[in-house]
């Protein structure tokens, strides 16, 4: 076979492939990432733990019960006193009788709410600035002036303080749990903007310079068009890894609140109270330490990984374009 025939070949092997979308290719540049595959396995799979989790597991997270307190997980038979272990709590109780599990699901529930509407509320600030700033030049230098001075300021006392001045107010408008995760939701996400907005300036200003942009300004489209259009989304891949980054953060503040006590209230579980509860008997029950840290390092971890593998899939230059 000649090199002309063996090149006509080829071609026609390229010519006659199966095009691709986009979407296929990011799907098999993010498969080839093992660590966001298994990150996002085990966020589907706590995702539909705390969906599901009631109801298969229909105990009350804060239903008492005195003569069933202190029983250990059922791992415990296998290297402790079997006396202690509550068969029927396959992680145990608390000091109060209430079953572990059915507080893991309830917490979970509640952790995870919290995370995602905390982390589209920032998404939804972050990215308002960023275009904002980055389209319109007039208004790019007080945007990042004032976000400088949001990065500046130190957030937990800020977060502490807001909770103090504005959980009363919003129980009584809402409710007690409802209020607080208004409360919650709103300050986690008017705090952890940032760095989305940092970002999406960024890639705003080099694309607003490029032929596309200026030919739309050229034939008078209106400047809204022009950010919905032909913006937004050529910026949807650094919001979506910057949206998995908010989740982590979020999930992380909210349980810091809760392991502060300024969270929900005291009889109402999330992982961060869960742990705060069992830091006082750690020398004696450490699973109940072990288990809702565990489930907050895990969820944050597979997060972050599913970050890097978006953040990978979402690149032309990692896909070999």
């Amino acid at each position: 076979m000649t090199d002309t025939s063996r090149n006509n070949s080829l071609s026609e092997v390229v010519l006659t492939a199966p095009p691709t979308s986009q979407i296929q290719d990011i799907w098999r540049q993010f498969k080839q990432h093992k660590g966001a595959v298994m990150g996002g396995g085990f966020l589907l799979f706590i995702t539909l733990f705390v969906l599901i989790g009631p109801a298969i597991w229909t105990l009350e997270a804060t239903k008492l019960d005195i003569r069933a307190k202190d029983m250990r997980p059922i791992i415990w038979g296998l290297f402790g006193d079997e006396a202690k272990v509550g068969w029927n709590h396959p992680l145990g109780t608390d000091q109060l009788g209430r079953d572990l599990l059915s507080q893991m699901i309830e917490g979970g529930r509640a952790s995870m709410a919290v995370g995602w509407a905390a982390m589209v509320l920032s998404l939804l600030l972050g990215t308002t600035v960023g275009v904002l700033s980055g389209f319109f030049k007039r208004l790019d230098f007080i945007l990042m002036r004032f976000t400088d001075l949001m990065l500046s300021l130190p957030l937990l006392p800020i977060l502490l303080v807001a909770v103090t001045l504005f959980r009363e107010k919003l129980s009584k408008a809402f409710g007690i749990e409802t209020g607080m995760f208004i409360l919650i939701v709103s300050v986690v996400g008017i705090t952890s903007w940032m760095q989305t907005a940092r970002i999406v300036r960024a890639d705003v200003l080099a694309l607003k310079e490029r032929e596309f942009v200026l030919a739309a300004h050229s034939i008078g489209t209106k400047p809204g068009n022009i950010i919905m259009r032909h913006l937004l989304p050529n910026v949807l891949s650094p919001i979506m890894v910057s949206a998995t980054l908010g989740l982590a953060v979020a999930i992380i503040t909210e349980s810091a609140l809760s392991f502060l006590g300024v969270g929900f209230p005291s009889d109402f579980p999330t992982w961060g109270k869960l742990l705060a509860d069992a830091v006082q008997r750690m020398d004696l029950y450490p699973e109940r330490v072990f288990l809702p840290g565990l489930l907050i390092s895990l969820t944050v971890l597979s997060v972050n990984y599913i970050g890097d593998g978006l953040r990978d899939a979402l690149d032309p230059r990692m896909r070999g374009r």
